[in-house]
């Protein structure tokens, strides 16, 4: 079944008289473009100087134009939701409100129309306007458009009916010109007063019809909608405020498509069909609605011929939108495209194209991208800024230009300290990267049964599932010039030839069946490797010892396996910067009554908990992850800078703690099994550490309260951004408060008292989570008191997330967590559990966006939550799971 439609509404003014139509003609523009929006709110407007600086991206405003053509469907409900309330806020200050993009009706302007037609919003403004402006602007027309609307909306509003005559009298004036200035004036010095401005293309306009918009501080607002980001931060005066918006998701693509088809022709058969060839030609459009609509209007006409039109354009989807002269309109774009690729800075060009490598829709870890880009040598060290914080900045850059994105629904904060973790490449520019790969001869792929051709050649093989393992046309490859070897799906021996003697990267974190046996092999022929993932292959129990061979390797990641020892000869990577290693582990405890049956985990689901076994996946599933023993001598490797999980509960554990003292260079740091036997040594480990930024700590069990005491001379990390900390029984250890620049805490606890809960309240973190078996008498209190008055606390806390696998009743003061945006709770379903949130209409009233519940699938809960977000003045999101997916980790 296809989601609802967002169709475009008419203007107010339209549905009200046809005189208003005629008169806002003059000044409306027909042409209609295809869009997507930024939100940006201004505290108050401010004088528009010419000679400001305009905000650049990085390959200027044209990329973003083109590529951030779309929003997906959450982030657009959301993006209405964030206007509603700039438009509301108590803000006394004129306020200036941008929302760039290129217009169109197939839902560029109805995130503003909607807003605009509100009924609760159109009782706070007493004046309201919408003008879509032209070339060049006349300021007479748009004083007369905006007196005749102020005049009928009004009309409208108070329920009376529209006068012609006055109708006619506001265009006399426009006519003569007497008395149309001082009518304009009059309205907005003594009204409160909502102005739409449409296509606004140059901010000499902008300074122009400044002029006409006073600050009587009543809360007036303007909206300003262009194509151009510079003039839309010019307008507000704060380049910071222009944020991004998101394509389409894939099921609003479809919606779009079918919309467009049904205005083209009712009658086309293919409003009615499901046909998998036409959704794979939707998907391929990226969420650009310029191009959806252009397939739509390609197709719509035909009747019988229509599946194989769909066909041959799945076949050949980038010539035939190229050079077809029924998508003569997307040559602009093509242009542009062309034009960028081959101006494109040397440094990210081959980071554009390396996305080919992951097939469309597939979740990519941003870690796994950026560490990629530093073994190929795409982001290198500098004498400023080392390799891996370049490779975090040409992702940030592709993120800007949305050539990669973030994955759909999921949630983000408007704050930069949680950063994206998946991403997924566009489908357009990554078929737009494939037509051109060829050319510029860096990828190929194997999919599908291929036939034998001498022109595979290439820097980067894809094996993907499809493909039917052919080993002939497999060693009919040119492996000369083979730089990376990326695998989805069933492993093969003879996937590694000694012909790959170029080889840097190996990633196999999306194959299956690879066995000890086949690791032998590699070490021996692969030596010049760089990058080496087993992530998730767990037939894999141990590494050879000729894993010492590697000794250009960089990046080891052989997380989710079931690897418990590194081998000795780990110790001769001296250039190993990344060393990710954990191994799963069964559960010893037995499910409970209402989690008994668990289904056996698949080849590539480390966990092996499902939703079902909620309960033991909810408080053990960061003890699923086990940390590795890794051998003596790890002070050698004097490159590292991530290291973990590295298990310390062993007899050689505190010479191992010792050696991490010595890895000056640590950036991020995991271990398990901390223990009153080795904690000291644990402590002197990290004391004073400058670099370190992430830190993971597993405690021993029956060992919970063994970072409490500190030996003489211990100064916490002073740098630490990230702390997690798991196996706690009541309490913390006190010192993380002395964490000054710590932004995100984790902290697992068996018993989460209300002592525990005031003693974070001065904390400075952005993301606070809060694991625990069970609450004092099942209830929690974010309110804290102080002679009789609540104390502001929890200030700069963005992301609550609370797990709590027996009975939770959490209640929330006015004066905590007031910069809140986002609100998860899980609670165990069944087994008598019950959950209840209170005080959630008074919780951060100006920034609360989303609340989240796990575990219950009580409607009386979930009605109750409702009701007390619908009396929240930012009426925040409400998402409710059956349980909690296993996704969480102990990690780093």
């Amino acid at each position: 079944m296809l989601p609802p439609c967002l169709a475009a509404s008419a203007l107010p003014i339209k549905e009200a008289v046809t005189e208003i139509e005629q008169l806002k003609v003059r000044v409306e523009d027909v042409s209609r473009r295809n869009s997507r929006y930024s939100l940006i709110s201004d505290s108050g407007s401010k004088p528009i100087m010419q000679q400001q600086t305009a905000p650049k991206t990085i390959f200027g405003t044209m990329v973003l134009d083109m590529m951030v053509e779309a929003r997906d469907t959450a982030k657009r409900q959301q993006g209405l939701g964030d206007l509603t309330q700039l438009l509301t806020k108590e803000q006394a200050d004129l306020g200036v409100i941008s929302v760039w993009g290129t217009g169109s009706e197939l839902g560029t302007t109805s995130i503003i129309r909607k807003a605009y037609q509100d009924p609760e919003l159109c009782q706070k403004f007493e004046c309201r306007g919408w003008v879509k402006l032209t070339q060049p602007f006349n300021p007479h027309e748009f004083l007369r458009s905006m007196v005749a609307q102020f005049y009928a909306n009004s009309c409208l509003q108070n329920g009376m009916v529209i006068n012609v005559d006055e109708l006619k009298r506001i265009e006399e004036m426009a006519t003569t010109g007497g008395g149309l200035i001082g009518a304009f004036m009059d309205k907005v010095n003594e009204n409160r007063y909502l102005i739409v401005l449409e296509n606004l293309s140059t901010i000499g306009d902008w300074d122009t019809i400044g002029t006409y918009l006073p600050d009587r501080k009543n809360g007036s607002r303007v909206i300003v909608s262009t194509q151009q980001c510079e003039i839309a931060s010019l307008c507000i005066g704060h380049s910071y405020q222009v944020a991004e918006v998101k394509q389409y998701s894939a099921e609003h693509s479809v919606c779009v498509f079918f919309e467009e088809v049904h205005r083209q022709k009712p009658s086309s058969p293919i409003k009615d069909s499901i046909d998998e060839e036409l959704q794979e030609l939707i998907l391929k459009c990226g969420g650009l609605p310029k191009v959806i609509v252009a397939v739509a209007n390609f197709l719509a006409p035909k009747t019988v011929s229509w599946m194989d039109s769909a066909s041959s354009m799945n076949l050949k989807f980038m010539q035939e939108l190229e050079s077809s002269p029924e998508f003569a309109c997307l040559q602009p774009l093509f242009g542009w495209l062309h034009s960028y690729f081959r101006t494109c800075p040397d440094f990210l060009k081959p980071c554009i194209f390396y996305l080919s490598i992951f097939p469309r829709d597939h979740s990519i870890r941003r870690r796994r991208l950026v560490r990629r880009w530093i073994a190929e040598g795409y982001a290198r060290d500098t004498d400023k800024i080392s390799a891996e914080e370049r490779g975090e900045q040409f992702f940030c850059r592709l993120l800007d230009l949305s050539i990669i994105m973030q994955k759909p629904y999921s949630v983000t904060t408007g704050f930069r300290d949680s950063r994206m973790t998946l991403c997924q490449v566009n489908s357009f520019v990554r078929e737009y990267i494939i037509s051109r790969q060829m050319e510029e001869n860096l990828v190929f792929e194997l999919g599908g049964s291929c036939t034998l051709t001498s022109q595979r050649m290439g820097r980067h093989l894809i094996i993907l599932k499809s493909w039917d393992r052919d080993r002939i046309v497999f060693e009919s490859i040119d492996f000369s010039r083979l730089r990376s070897l990326t695998v989805f799906g069933e492993w093969k021996p003879f996937f590694i030839s000694d012909r790959m003697r170029l080889l840097r990267v190996l990633d196999l974190e999306d194959a299956s069946d690879l066995k000890d046996e086949d690791l032998k092999q590699m070490m021996k022929l692969l030596c010049r490797l760089k990058y080496l993932s087993l992530r998730g292959c767990t037939g894999i129990y141990s590494l050879p010892n000729s894993l010492g061979c590697l000794r250009q390797l960089e990046t080891l990641d052989v997380r989710h396996t079931a690897i418990a020892t590194m081998p000795r000869t780990i110790t001769k990577l001296k250039k190993l910067q990344y060393l990710r290693a954990s191994t799963t582990k069964p559960t010893k405890e037995q499910p409970t009554p209402d989690t008994a049956v668990t289904p056996k985990p698949t080849k590539k689901q480390p966990n092996p908990h499902t939703s079902v076994s909620w309960t033991s996946s909810l408080f053990h599933r960061h003890r699923q992850l086990e940390g590795v023993v890794v051998p003596t001598g790890l002070e050698k490797l004097t490159a590292l800078l991530t290291i973990g999980v590295v298990n310390v509960n062993s007899a050689r554990g505190r010479s191992i703690l010792k050696e991490v003292r010595k890895l000056t260079q640590l950036r991020k740091l995991g271990v398990s099994g901390i223990s009153r036997n080795n904690s000291k040594d644990f402590c002197l480990a990290i004391s004073s550490r400058a670099h370190l930024d992430s830190l993971s700590v597993k405690l021993k069990k029956d060992n919970q309260d063994c970072l409490c005491v500190t030996p003489d001379g211990y100064l916490p990390p002073k740098n630490l951004q990230s702390f997690k900390l798991y196996g706690l029984a009541d309490s913390f250890p006190k010192w993380i408060n002395q964490l000054e620049n710590l932004r995100k805490l984790v902290l697992e606890m068996t018993i989460l008292t209300q002592d525990t809960i005031k003693g974070l309240k001065d904390l400075k973190v952005c993301i606070l989570r809060l694991i625990t078996k069970q609450l004092p008498d099942g209830k929690l209190n974010f309110c804290v008191m102080l002679h009789g008055q609540q104390l502001r606390c929890y200030e700069t806390v963005k992301i609550l997330e609370i797990s709590c696998s027996s009975s939770l009743d959490v209640a929330f003061g006015s004066q905590s967590l007031q910069n809140l945006e986002l609100l998860k709770v899980s609670c165990c379903s069944g087994s008598g559990s019950v959950m209840k949130l209170s005080g959630l209409e008074k919780l951060s009233e100006s920034e609360l966006k989303e609340v989240q519940i796990k575990g219950s699938d009580d409607f009386i809960v979930k009605t109750d939550v409702e009701e007390q977000l619908a009396r929240h003045p930012k009426k925040p999101v409400l998402k409710v799971e059956k349980v909690l997916s296993s996704t969480g980790d102990f990690e780093l």
